[in-house]
């Protein structure tokens, strides 16, 4: 009946292998905890009606290694027209039905929303783009799924349906793709960041890699040209936050991707290794990381036209690839903030302290970083206003009256106070 039986390793859990299923049952507290009211009558309502629910893909992963998921997708065997009336019979609101298409509808229940996708094959694929046809077969949709550890499903009950291996290779921590590589790769070339961006989250070592995954990542790394800058945006910016991107970042350009993702041909690897592992324990903005990559303010603006990033991130960048030289400890007091303070003052821009600590953890100046971070921007005690009561009248001496005190106030560490710098002040 079962061809094999797991033992102790699988701890409280009962699990076997069936043809190509493997299935256990999981009773964690974590997959306890999302049975709230909502999801309680979400799976009334599918069973009233006989159609199959079960969580699909990253919640699954989630659960299996003691995480709660925090988004829960689901999927079933109803069309997306059979939950319609399901939901419209029931009196349960729907929401942002531009998912429709694709097969998904999503409901709201007990204040909750519920993304719920019909399982479907990939009829004709772009790399890009999917048209899609439904399905009733759990294990076609898992064909099509890019990852193995993506690729389970977990029923209501908890129990484990994992066509390829996933849950063993999530025990292994590998990062396997279904199938061939190269076919899951075709389908959408974004895969290939989500291969870096899940290995970085899985993955014991740094070069653990299964070589025909890299050979076929490097044979169609030029098809992500196609894929939009807001897409590699996202899975890039995640990798680079996650475990070994320094490797990882290394290993796209040695494959030869980064011209097709918005990094410089011939960005500053070395510096970027160095910078990951000073700033990897603070947890370091993506820009902060992808700064050391950039040799020229140039390439950040290139960047820019190509990831479509915000402004903050961009503006995050410039500032640290102009002042990561020129922007650093005394030489003759090197454990004092004065430097990156008196840049903060003179800023008197919102975000510059934040930009400033990016910039510390950039260098790797941990004990200055923690100072910084402790460290609130002193108001500046004079006003216009004041030397207007002392007579001054013209503009253009009331601002370069304010900017000598300014000085006056910086040399005395922040501490004088208004009537002491007004004294300074010439009648």
């Amino acid at each position: 009946m079962w061809s094999r039986i797991l033992g102790p390793r699988v701890i409280g859990r009962t699990a076997f292998y069936w043809r190509s299923l493997f299935t256990m049952q999981l009773k964690t507290s974590e997959f306890q905890s999302l049975f709230t009211e909502g999801l309680n009558g979400l799976a009334e309502l599918f069973g009233k009606h006989q159609h199959e629910l079960r969580i699909a893909g990253g919640a699954v992963r989630d659960l299996l290694s003691g995480k709660r998921p925090e988004d829960v997708d689901f999927a079933t065997t109803a069309t997306p027209e059979e939950m319609k009336q399901m939901f419209q019979k029931a009196g349960i609101r729907m929401i942002n039905n531009k998912g429709e298409q694709h097969g998904t509808i999503t409901a709201r229940l007990h204040n909750e929303n519920f993304e719920v996708t019909t399982l479907r094959v990939d009829v004709q694929t772009d790399g890009r783009h999917a048209e899609v046809e439904f399905t009733t077969d759990w294990q076609k949709d898992s064909e099509r799924r890019d990852l193995t550890i993506n690729s389970m499903f977990l029923g209501l009950d908890g129990t484990l349906y994992d066509y390829f291996k996933g849950y063993e290779d999530l025990q292994d921590r590998k990062v396997r793709f279904v199938g061939s590589a190269e076919k899951r790769i075709q389908e959408d070339y974004l895969r290939i960041l989500r291969y870096f961006r899940f290995y970085g989250r899985v993955a014991r070592e740094p070069d653990s890699h299964e070589p025909g995954a890299l050979v076929a990542i490097r044979e169609n790394g030029r098809g992500l040209a196609a894929i939009s800058g807001e897409r590699i945006w996202v899975e890039l910016k995640k990798m680079v936050v996650g475990n070994h991107a320094d490797h990882l970042l290394e290993l796209m350009y040695s494959l030869d991707l980064a011209q097709y993702i918005g990094l410089p041909p011939d960005g500053n690897v070395e510096e970027m290794k160095r910078v990951w592992q000073k700033a990897k324990d603070h947890s370091p903005k993506p820009m902060t990381v992808l700064a050391a990559l950039f040799r020229r303010p140039e390439e950040v603006e290139k960047m820019d036209l190509r990831l479509k990033v915000s402004k903050e991130e961009k503006t995050l960048a410039l500032f640290l690839v102009k002042n990561r030289l020129e922007l650093c400890k005394s030489r003759e007091e090197p454990d004092s903030l004065k430097p990156f303070t008196d840049f903060i003052i003179d800023s008197r821009e919102l975000d510059t302290q934040h930009k400033v600590c990016e910039l510390l953890k950039y260098q790797g100046e941990d004990k200055l970083l923690a100072e910084l971070s402790r460290w609130s921007v002193p108001r500046f005690p004079v006003s216009g206003h004041d030397l207007r009561r002392m007579g001054i009248t013209s503009g253009k001496e009331i601002g370069s009256t304010l900017q000598d005190l300014r000085e006056v106030w910086k040399k005395s560490g922040y501490q004088m106070d208004k009537d002491e710098l007004l004294s300074h002040v010439k009648s």
